[in-house]
């Protein structure tokens, strides 16, 4: 189903021009378009992740770009990443480091893990058990580090890129609800359509080599200095207090919505408020309407709530119950 994110052809230029901070931005999404084909929205709903300072669970089947997605990210905006490749083996000290002990010092010493980056792309996060996928949510809820009574920064920005494969798929852990409630937004990644599928097919004849994004001329376009200057921007985007009641009123009926039998925490809803704010300043707007608020509904909220068995049974999607939902709670004008 689509994401109901905006895509970048929808974005509109504000009078006089995007400012430097929105520039950049939009260079970046440039830049990902040279080598990721078809998955505009997931483009932007990662930008609405680093703007906000969340973090992002990409799902969909083998093959559709969820890491290359990441790495072309991280290679435009001159990020550090780190890739983890999640096995039923994979142990918490994998993730977060451990203490070394070393022999010419008689002394234990801390070995930083790959969490200590910019962008961790946690590749298959639900085919390693429980106990390592809560190794994450320290980092993920505080952005620092605990070993051995010793708590860690982690550089700064940090967030995590997680993929899945979908549920169904064997050898697969299903998150817990606290690490699914951590991630700022839940992005499906479908498979392409056929003219997409067309150009990517194309692309690899050519010579494409997706190990290789300076051949593909994937440059650096922006900075982590240009990310905090955007972040700050986006703290300054207004919002009515009709619309903060209407994100209260969208929440509170995932509550009371008779398919599911978890709604959503307070937490996701000021998720949806900060990535709403997050697209209208990168649409070029210093207020968020209404629709900002829907066009983040389902990716901000979709991961936060469980149905009811009886509903699964009779086939019903989690993203057509928050259309309802969208359909019947009342719009501020």
């Amino acid at each position: 189903m689509s994401q109901h994110i905006p895509t970048h052809q929808d974005s509109p230029v504000p009078p006089g021009g995007p400012g430097p901070e929105r520039q950049a931005l939009l260079n970046v999404r440039s830049e990902v378009a040279k080598v990721i084909v078809g998955q505009d929205a997931a483009v932007t709903g990662m930008l609405i992740a680093l703007l906000a300072k969340g973090h992002v669970l990409l799902e969909g089947v083998p093959g559709v770009a969820k890491t290359l997605l990441v790495r072309t990210l991280s290679a435009a905006l001159s990020l550090d990443t780190k890739r983890v490749q999640f096995t039923p083996d994979l142990m918490p000290g994998d993730v977060t480091g451990s203490l070394i002990y070393e022999a010419q010092t008689s002394e234990f010493t801390f070995r930083e893990g790959p969490v200590f980056t910019n962008i961790l792309l946690a590749d298959e996060i639900n085919r390693t058990p429980p106990k390592t996928q809560a190794s994450l949510l320290e980092a993920m809820e505080e952005r620092q580090v605990s070993v051995d009574g010793v708590s860690r920064a982690l550089p700064d920005p940090f967030i995590v890129a997680a993929t899945q494969n979908p549920v169904e798929y064997e050898g697969t852990y299903p998150l817990p609800e606290a690490q699914l409630d951590r991630f700022l937004l839940k992005l499906t990644l479908s498979v392409p359509d056929r003219d997409d599928e067309i150009e990517v097919i194309r692309r690899h004849s050519a010579g494409f080599d997706p190990r290789d994004l300076a051949a593909a001329g994937v440059q650096p376009v922006a900075s982590a200095l240009d990310l905090a200057e955007a972040r700050r921007a986006v703290a300054t985007v207004a919002i009515a207090p009709e619309v903060i009641a209407y994100i209260v009123d969208v929440v509170r009926a995932t509550r009371t919505a008779p398919s599911f039998q978890l709604g959503v925490s307070p937490r996701g809803a000021t998720a949806l408020l900060n990535t709403a704010r997050a697209w209208a300043w990168l649409s070029g707007r210093t207020f968020v309407t209404p629709d900002d608020v829907k066009a983040l509904t389902l990716p901000a909220l979709r991961h936060r709530v469980s149905m009811r068995p009886e509903a699964e049974m009779d086939g019903v999607e989690v993203d057509d119950v928050l259309l309802g939902i969208l359909a019947t709670v009342p719009v501020p004008r």
